[in-house]
């Protein structure tokens, strides 16, 4: 069966228009994720909501532009539900209905979306010599995408690298290790440093697992587990 790079939805207007979403051009996700962090720091929830709907007016600017004219544009047009299938399809950051549980520890500014090396993983991309400049790539393609490029152009860096090894007699496998791409993992480790506001940046880690972090995956802080700093 083939596989998927990413796959389409769709949200519904409250007029029952349709509107097809897919995951958000790096262009559009640099503005995303500038203010999904400040959405933890919420005083209360209109001020949630005016937030999350702030979200959805950058990502109208990919889906449909007549609708990022305000937020007040989003909120006349979306029901609470597709704001969070909006979120969830854009972002890869699954909403949940029930009320977050919120504390007053503000969002370091450190852990945001400029703490991931994204100029990094694009220029390894942009050495393809596909775009023109650094605006076109990230107006193309979106992180999924870019990951998938960089894990096949990896793969087969490596493969080329492991038969030239072999020819040698070295089993490159054995020696280095052929590990997931380490663009995936940077980009798990910066949501695990933004649910836990800063307390770890290892997506494994029982802190990361807070918030809409514990609520993807169905258990974690905040939902019947707890935990205890021990000096």
């Amino acid at each position: 069966m083939p596989t998927k790079v990413y796959s389409i939805d769709y949200a519904y207007t409250i007029d029952g228009e349709e509107i097809e979403l897919s995951p958000l051009k790096i262009k559009y996700m640099r503005q995303f994720m500038d203010v999904f962090p400040s959405v933890q720091s919420a005083k209360n929830d209109d001020e949630s909501v005016d937030r999350l709907s702030e979200c959805v007016r950058i990502a109208m600017k990919q889906y449909k532009e007549d609708l990022s004219k305000s937020i007040e544009t989003v909120q006349d047009n979306f029901d609470i539900a597709n704001i969070y299938k909006i979120i969830e399809i854009a972002a890869g950051i699954k909403m949940n209905q029930q009320e977050e549980e919120k504390d007053d520890k503000p969002v370091d500014p450190e852990d945001t979306w400029e703490h991931l090396d994204l100029v990094k993983l694009e220029t390894e991309v942009f050495l393809l010599g596909i775009w023109k400049n650094f605006d076109e790539l990230e107006s193309s393609i979106s992180m999924p995408e870019l990951i998938t490029i960089l894990s096949t152009r990896r793969d087969l860096d490596y493969d080329e690298k492991k038969f030239m090894a072999a020819i040698q007699g070295i089993d490159l496998d054995e020696q280095s290790g052929n590990t997931e791409a380490k663009g995936q993992q940077e980009w798990e480790n910066l949501k695990a440093r933004v649910a836990s506001k800063g307390a770890t940046d290892d997506a494994n880690d029982i802190l990361a697992l807070q918030g809409t972090n514990a609520q993807q995956k169905g258990f974690g802080i905040g939902m019947g587990i707890d935990y205890e700093v021990v000096k």
